[in-house]
């Protein structure tokens, strides 16, 4: 298998935004149960943007390592946060809003890296001309960028943060047990569909994952073009 095509900064870049990725959406999930009752994952430690205390092997390292090899949008999933929704005031208003409470922090990173973006382009003509090609140059990575200004690896690195945690968000919304829109669309089910909901699991995420390709960036590629083309009027 030849890996000549794989850029080692930009695969070091990536693995680094994943990580504080998933570590800001599980910390929301904590954070957001910890405030509607549930007290379960910050006993554990889980409202932390430490990584280690998030990291699945598979989902976490595994998977988007595959993922850039590869080069297609790094997708994986960090440790599942433990929940108890016995312990919420309000059962289902307050499992809603702790699931939705990682996506929702992913993309308030990501609109976040918009405005370091905008500073970094009215720094200099430089700095505009890097953050508006980011769009077109993302598939080749850092090399393609040229020049040694300090401004072209903070700027790849805030643009694939912003990336990633567009694709995280999005991802983590599709209603397929037991990503967070699961936790959405299991409350309108009955009891029976709802069972069989759940038993569906980590095989239906894995036939997503590695079937469903294509049906996955067709959801997420809308809200990255919608950022991308936000960037490029800077």
């Amino acid at each position: 298998m030849d890996f000549s095509h794989i850029d080692p900064v930009g695969v070091a870049f990536q693995m680094i935004a994943f990580l504080f990725a998933i570590s800001v959406h599980e910390s929301a999930h904590a954070w957001t149960a910890n405030r509607c009752g549930d007290p379960t994952a910050r006993m554990l430690g889980r409202i932390s943007l430490n990584p280690i205390v998030h990291i699945d092997p598979i989902g976490s390292i595994l998977m988007p390592l595959i993922s850039l090899t590869y080069h297609v949008p790094t997708l994986g999933w960090a440790k599942p946060t433990p929940v108890d929704p016995g312990n919420f005031k309000n059962e289902v208003k307050d499992e809603i809003l702790t699931a939705v409470a990682g996506p929702i922090s992913n993309f308030i990173v990501a609109a976040a890296t918009l405005l370091l973006m905008f500073v970094i382009a009215t720094t200099s003509v430089e700095g505009r001309g890097l953050v508006i090609s980011m769009p077109f140059i993302y598939q080749k990575g850092i090399s393609a960028m040229g020049g040694t200004s300090f401004l072209v690896p903070l700027t790849l690195f805030t643009y694939y943060l912003m990336f990633i945690n567009i694709v995280l968000a999005v991802f983590n919304l599709i209603p397929v047990p037991p990503l967070d829109g699961s936790y959405i669309l299991r409350h309108f089910l009955s009891e029976p569909v709802r069972r069989a909901y759940d038993t569906v699991g980590i095989f239906a995420l894995l036939a997503l994952v590695f079937l469903g390709g294509h049906l996955v960036w067709r959801l997420i590629s809308p809200f990255i073009a919608f950022f991308n083309g936000i960037l490029v009027r800077f």
